[in-house]
């Protein structure tokens, strides 16, 4: 069913695009480059399992889990009602 003078496939192209928009995200938080032997932050060895699996390892997984608690993510509002960007 359309909204207006949008077409029948508009939710689910947002559905789309916000799904491509988290992907994204996460990738461009992933590691690049050259991996370490040790942690950036803590200085404790990264095990070997770590660096083959995610290779551009630069902390443990300890300091990992910090860093990660600490991502806030913040998403487009893709909606176009004025009560959706109220919230």
């Amino acid at each position: 069913m359309a909204n207006g003078w949008a077409p029948d496939s508009a939710v689910q192209d947002q559905i789309e695009d916000s799904v491509t928009d988290a992907v994204n995200a996460a990738r461009a938080r992933m590691p690049k480059g050259v991996g370490l032997s040790e942690c950036e932050e803590c200085g404790e060895a990264i095990p070997a399992a770590r660096r083959a699996a995610l290779p551009g390892a630069r902390t443990c997984v300890a300091c990992q889990n910090r860093r990660d608690r600490g991502t806030k993510f913040s998403s487009i509002n893709r909606r176009g009602s004025k009560d959706s960007q109220l919230r």
